[in-house]
């Protein structure tokens, strides 16, 4: 072989010896590879009170989301304008303006939100005053270094940045759903003009039990929606250049002890976004989410191949194994439900619960808006 053949042939062995190599350490290598940039299409999905309500005008939460979305505009700002419709509805009482109070009576609005491309986040807890925490919330993300503010520093940051303070955020309606349920659990004190002759040691006892049961039981009554007892908005949407954001608000549980926050204004709880994998909030009993972080754990598992309804599955699965007895039925199931809303990367999506369907068989849904329009989607069970 001559010198110049042998030289060609080494640097071949050399070329391939290298490049098995690197492949080799690619093999071993156990950091996660980041998803490639791709082209998306635009989809919005949230919970399903974000395709019912229109707060007077033509359009529901996720068809204005994703107007914006495919008009250009920035995702996050597209999701809060959506989300905004149903805060600023009274007839949603779980949301914004007229969502029912805490056991004071005070309406108090927690939010967050996430913007995936930009990685910023901002959240507000037990903020008074502001009809539109969502937006207060950004304003934490766009203007500060700070993730989340609460109680009176909240509403002073939402002062200092223009937003209107009202004394009162409570409607006619949850002021009047507040006195029923005050009347029913301390019925001494708030005596029902049109029954309180005929109460009595016996009726009183009867009255005065756990507020939850009683929500419940006003709930089964038809004086409140039972959905809304852990009442929420979740919206997350994707554009065509695969830029993911999310955004949850929520009024809380209602009647709640004050002072009381549950998931939705905390990162990895109510809400999660990576812009490289995707995006998961929840509604439902906020607690349980607290306790797991569990929209983090949906991203995480998105994040190592997982489809949308599954990564949603193995949340649950892990919110069930570490609940307490006590909030465990006599077969060993939740007593409670939650719900995850969850968008992949590709644009697909799922809604997943405990419970699909209601106790009176009801299918539960989440609202989608896409090239096809706004519509409900089914929820899939993990029980039922």
């Amino acid at each position: 072989m001559s010198a110049k053949n042998s030289k060609s042939a080494m640097s071949r062995r050399t070329f391939i010896g290298i490049g098995s190599a690197i492949g080799a350490m690619a093999a071993s290598d156990s950091r996660p590879l980041l998803a490639q940039p791709r082209s998306s299409q635009p989809v919005v999905i949230s919970s399903g009170n974000g395709f019912l309500y229109r707060n007077g005008g033509s359009e529901t939460c996720v068809e204005r989301a994703y107007r914006m979305i495919t008009e250009g505009n920035d995702v996050l700002e597209s999701l809060v304008a959506g989300v905004n419709i149903v805060e600023l509805d009274p007839e949603d009482t779980s949301v914004g303006f007229g969502g029912l109070p805490d056991a004071s009576g005070n309406v108090t609005l927690d939010s967050c939100c996430m913007h995936g491309p930009l990685k910023r986040a901002g959240g507000v807890a037990a903020l008074q005053g502001v009809r539109t925490p969502s937006n207060v919330a950004k304003a934490v993300a766009d203007l500060t270094d700070h993730h989340l503010l609460v109680a009176e520093g909240a509403q002073d940051f939402a002062r200092q940045m223009g937003f209107q303070i009202e004394d009162d955020l409570n409607t006619e309606r949850s002021r009047q759903r507040y006195l029923e349920w005050r009347r029913r659990i301390d019925p001494s004190h708030y005596p029902d003009p049109n029954r309180q002759a005929k109460l009595n040691q016996e009726s009183i006892k009867k009255f005065t039990r756990n507020s939850i049961k009683i929500a419940h039981e006003m709930a089964n009554e038809g004086l409140i929606d039972p959905e809304h007892l852990y009442g929420t908005i979740n919206c997350n949407g994707i554009n065509s250049n695969g830029d993911i954001c999310g955004v949850t608000t929520t009024s809380g549980l209602a009647w709640k002890i004050p002072g009381r926050v549950g998931d939705s204004p905390i990162l990895g709880a109510g809400l999660y976004v990576s812009n490289d994998h995707g995006a998961a909030g929840s509604t439902g009993r906020g607690e349980a989410n607290l306790y797991n972080l569990a929209s983090f754990l949906v991203v995480e598992e998105l994040r190592r191949g997982a489809d949308p309804k599954d990564a949603g599955m193995t949340a649950l699965q892990r919110i069930w194994e570490n609940t307490e007895t006590r909030l465990l039925s006599e077969n060993g199931e939740p007593t409670f439900n939650v719900n995850f809303y969850v968008l992949g990367k590709d644009g697909r999506h799922a809604g997943v619960a405990f419970y699909g369907t209601s106790n009176n068989g009801d299918q539960r849904n989440y609202a989608v808006c896409d090239e096809n329009g706004g519509r409900h989607e089914a929820i899939e069970g993990l029980i039922r």
